[in-house]
């Protein structure tokens, strides 16, 4: 997605190809990245924020997001860094090339954070209701980014920022 001056949020962003390169190696809880044959589908993967198909390779890493954003933005994330498992291709991919807002067909998590990487707050929204979540975020001037969760695991699903 393109994001210009006059848009006030910024996103879906899905893993980073660095990072992904990183993760496909050793993943974010140091363990060694085993990839697999995928052999139902419907896996969330972070890399092209789309389901995965019967029979690609894919693998289940530890990823900590607000962790790797603190370090580029030379904040301390605090008590509120966090890893969790995510679902990428097990080889590079062309990345997320949609319009809208992906695994929106069910109820996610909006976690609302600063600048200095804290959780200002978060909303549970439910289908349809991610364009209203992300402009009552960003209304507030010390929100910088949200993460999208799943409800029912807590995973990180994607990035919204601020422009």
């Amino acid at each position: 997605m393109t994001c210009t001056a006059n848009d006030v949020v910024c996103g879906p962003r899905a893993i980073p190809f660095g990072v992904l390169d990183e993760l496909r190696v050793v993943d974010d809880a140091g363990r060694r990245t085993e990839p697999f044959v995928d052999e139902e589908g419907g896996a969330p993967l972070r890399c092209c924020l789309r389901r995965s198909a019967v029979g690609e390779r894919i693998a289940l890493v530890s990823y900590a997001p607000l962790r790797r954003w603190a370090a580029g933005a030379g904040v301390d994330p605090g008590a509120y860094d966090e890893q969790g498992p995510v679902f990428v291709h097990a080889g590079d991919c062309a990345g997320f090339a949609g319009d809208g807002y992906p695994f929106a067909q069910a109820h996610r998590t909006v976690r609302r954070y600063s600048a200095e990487g804290r959780i200002l707050g978060g909303a549970l929204v439910g289908v349809g209701g991610l364009d209203a979540a992300f402009r009552d975020a960003f209304d507030d001037p010390d929100v910088e980014f949200v993460h999208v969760r799943a409800v029912e695991y807590g995973c990180f699903l994607y990035e919204v920022s601020r422009t």
